[in-house]
Order: structure tokens, then C-alpha cells, then sequence
């Protein structure tokens, strides 16, 4: 398995202003691994140190920060003989132990040779908490699910991403059935570590409908055991109410279809408590698409979507022979499943917030609003070789972006007003609108 993260990692190392870095993301979307594994290709050696399942570490930074005496503690407690040089120090699910948060701050300032890695899943909900937070003192990474071309490259189809890449559209494709055949694969499997390493041992497609339940289930229990017990039932319906509220024409979040008048204020906290655990993506309407982004967001309307494509199908219960046959009941959804994976690999990319544009009174809209380069990009979503974009010449014709994207089962091409880029293909958008390349 391997991380288009380790190359971000890789470049902290080397930093000559490194700082301890933490790495944020939803239970089991591998930080752990990714830790371990860097220590173990980049480091001679590395101590692993888990807060929620040892006592003695909380203890450990429970006390004053001094550096020499935590340093012995982390020595006695994982046997390694810390080298600032060649060690890399973990600290997992660092959340746990307040402290050890707080703790990093003096790592950097009065021992900023040592090499620190931390990560919690939680860590958003505790942040929330009034946890003292090294502010400035420290570097993030956001690590999500296993991106498309990293579930190729997993699945041995290396050569197929190196193409992607090129940019050589015309041999790309000749692969046109090749692609579109593992695409419908990954939004069954989705990028879960576990269900992508289970699939390519076994290729068994039951056991990864059931390790997905399982993590479902998983995060239900998170639910109960960390959340505040009076807004558990609420973060509950809220989360079992995606796959409804994503399976509409119009994908904007309505707190009507959680349970008969439901109103915001009432589930406020509870979807706070879901995107601060990492487990929903909230993407804002823009009321006005102008530059910055940002200063139009529309707070109110928006639409909420999963971490991983994988999961949502599982929670609507298709079955891979729906799936990968694409019968009637596919049809149905699959609009719903193209826009998830379109927004999940455009999360992954790490290039900004993700925004959609829907102006009141208007039918017209536009799945996703980027903004790259100082450029404004229109990203209309089709899940299949449906060549119509009404409502992106719409916005075309209205506000003359520079240039629009189309991304659907159809082929590359550029026209007089937009580009259509195949949905197998979506990670190359911040490229293609990247002003110096000019492929």
C-alpha cells in the first residue's frame, strides 16, 4: 500500500523550520499506518507512543513540560533509545492527553531537533473542548480516504495512473473501458484502508461490504461513547439522513427530511460534532461567484457528504451486482455516488475549500465552485455521457469564466466554452487549470 502523503511528509522532514506536525482525519483512514510507516522507511528507528490505550503516557505529560524528563519517560515507556536525528517520535490519538497537545509547543521551542508526528481522530471534537492549543507552534496535514489514483496504484494499475498523468488524452482513451470499469469498482470499495487491502488479498466482495458495515458501526459507537450524551440521537439521525438527502434532485441539506420540522438550531451541535470528527464534508453555497470565495459563502444552504464513497453505498445498501451492472436502481443513485467521488477526490487534492453555486429563484446550479490560481472554476458533475451542461453555459454565458469544466463518462475535450474532462480523470483538474501548463 502507498500514500501519495508520504511525498508531503518526506518534504516536512527535510524543512529547516520543521515543526511538530499533526495529522488530522476520521478514524481508520490510516494515520496510524502512515506514521509507522514513514518511521520505519524514512527513520532508523521510531517510538510509538498511543495515549488511549496507555495510562502511564497520560501520566507521563501530566506534570510540568520539561523536555529532558518526558524524553527519559518516552525512552523507559517504549524502549527506544530517542537520537533527535534518526528517531522520529509518534504520538497516537493525541487527543486523549490534553498535555501532550500543549506539550508540543515546547518541543518546538526548546527542542525543535526532535522529529515529532501526532495524530487523533477526535481531535477536532477536542480542540472544540477549550483544550489548549500550541497555536503556531505546530504543522497540519489532513489525510482522508484512499484517492482514486491511489486505489489504482493499489490495485497494480500503476501504468494506468502514470497515463492520467501524461496528460496524453488521446491514448487515454483507448483505456476509455478499462477505466470506467475500475471506477465502478472504487464506488463500491471506496478508499477505507482495510477494504482496500482485504480486496486486493481476497477479492471477495462480501467481506467488504461487511468490514465497511463494521466501521460504520464503529463510528455509531464513537458517537455514544464521545459525543455529549444529549445531542447523541441527534448526530445520529442527522448522519443516517445522508443518503436521503443526497439522493435528491436538488442535493441541498434539508433539516425537514432528518424528521418532520426540524429546524437548524436543533441540529447545529450535532453537525458540528460530525465534521469536526472528519466524517462529513459540508460544502457552502457561494451567493455571489466572485473573488474571494469565501467572502460570498451562504452559511445556510448547503449540501453535507461523506468521507468516502465506499461508505455512503454501503450505507444505501447497494449491492455490487447493482453496482457494476448498473441496472435501474443504480440509475437511480448514481447521481448521488458521481457527486460524492467528485468531491471527495477534489478534497484529497488539499487545493482549498470546495464550494457549490445555486442563486435563489433560480433552477440553475453548479455542482462545485473552485477557486484555483486566482481563477474561478465551474464544475458541472454528469454521471454518465450526458453531453447537455445547461447549467453551466448558463453560468458561462452570465460571468465568462476563463474556464469551466464538464466532468462525465465522456471523453477529453476542450471546446470554445468549457472542458470536458472524464470523471476517471477529476484529480487532474488543479493541473489542467493550472495557468502554466499549457498541455
Amino acid at each position: 500500500m502507498k500514500r501519495d502523503n508520504i511525498a508531503h511528509l518526506l518534504k516536512w522532514k527535510k524543512s529547516k523550520n520543521r515543526k511538530p506536525l499533526i495529522i488530522r482525519g476520521a478514524r481508520q483512514v490510516g494515520k496510524t499506518w502512515l506514521m509507522r510507516e514513514f518511521g520505519r522507511k524514512e527513520y532508523q528507528q521510531y517510538a510509538y507512543l498511543n495515549f488511549e490505550s496507555s495510562a502511564v503516557l497520560k501520566s507521563l505529560f501530566a506534570g510540568d513540560f520539561d523536555i529532558t524528563r518526558i524524553l527519559t519517560g518516552i525512552q523507559i515507556e517504549t524502549g527506544v533509545n530517542v537520537d533527535p536525528e534518526n528517531t522520529l517520535i509518534i504520538f497516537d490519538e493525541i487527543q486523549e492527553a490534553p498535555n501532550a497537545l500543549t506539550a508540543l509547543k515546547y518541543f518546538q521551542e526548546n527542542a525543535p531537533e526532535y522529529h515529532i508526528i501526532s495524530a487523533g481522530s477526535l481531535l477536532g471534537v477536542a480542540l472544540n473542548s477549550h483544550v489548549s492549543f500550541p497555536v503556531g507552534k505546530v504543522a497540519f496535514l489532513d489525510l482522508y480516504p484512499f484517492s482514486f489514483t491511489e486505489f489504482l496504484e493499489a490495485l497494480n494499475e500503476k501504468p494506468l495512473v502514470d497515463l492520467l498523468k501524461s496528460h496524453d488524452w488521446q491514448l487515454v482513451t483507448s483505456f476509455k473501458s478499462k477505466y470506467i470499469e475500475l471506477l465502478k469498482l472504487y464506488y463500491y470499495i471506496g478508499g477505507m484502508p482495510e477494504v482496500i487491502s482485504t480486496f486486493v488479498q481476497n477479492r471477495d466482495f462480501g467481506e467488504v461490504r461487511a468490514i465497511q458495515q463494521r466501521i460504520l458501526i464503529a463510528y455509531e459507537q464513537d458517537f455514544s461513547k464521545h459525543a455529549p450524551h444529549d445531542i447523541v440521537p441527534r448526530i445520529r439521525m442527522l448522519w443516517n439522513s445522508i443518503p436521503a438527502q443526497l439522493s435528491k434532485e436538488n442535493r441541498k441539506f434539508i433539516y425537514g427530511a432528518i424528521r418532520q420540522g426540524a429546524r437548524a438550531k436543533d441540529y447545529e451541535l450535532a453537525l458540528s460534532w460530525l465534521i469536526d470528527c472528519g466524517l462529513v464534508h459540508k460544502v457552502n453555497n457561494i451567493k455571489k461567484p466572485a473573488i474571494p470565495l469565501k467572502a460570498y459563502e451562504d452559511f445556510g444552504a448547503f449540501k453535507l457528504f461523506m468521507l468516502d464513497v465506499g461508505l455512503l453505498a454501503a450505507m444505501a445498501e447497494l449491492d455490487v451486482r447493482t453496482l457494476l451492472e448498473g441496472n435501474i436502481v443504480f440509475e437511480e443513485f448514481k447521481g448521488a455516488l458521481t457527486e460524492q467521488y467528485v468531491l471527495q477526490q477534489l478534497v484529497t487534492q488539499n487545493e482549498g475549500v470546495v464550494y457549490y453555486w445555486s442563486p435563489e429563484n433560480a433552477r440553475s446550479e453548479i455542482d462545485f465552485l473552485l477557486q484555483i490560481a486566482g481563477r474561478i472554476v465551474p464544475v458541472e458533475v454528469k454521471a454518465e455521457e450526458n453531453l447537455q451542461a445547461k447549467s453551466l453555459k448558463v453560468f458561462c454565458q452570465k460571468y465568462q469564466p476563463e474556464l469551466a469544466i464538464r466532468t462525465s463518462m465522456s471523453d477529453f475535450r476542450r471546446e470554445e466554452w468549457m472542458t470536458n474532462l472524464p470523471l476517471y480523470a477529476i484529480h487532474e483538474i488543479y493541473r489542467l487549470t493550472d495557468p502554466v501548463n499549457t498541455k
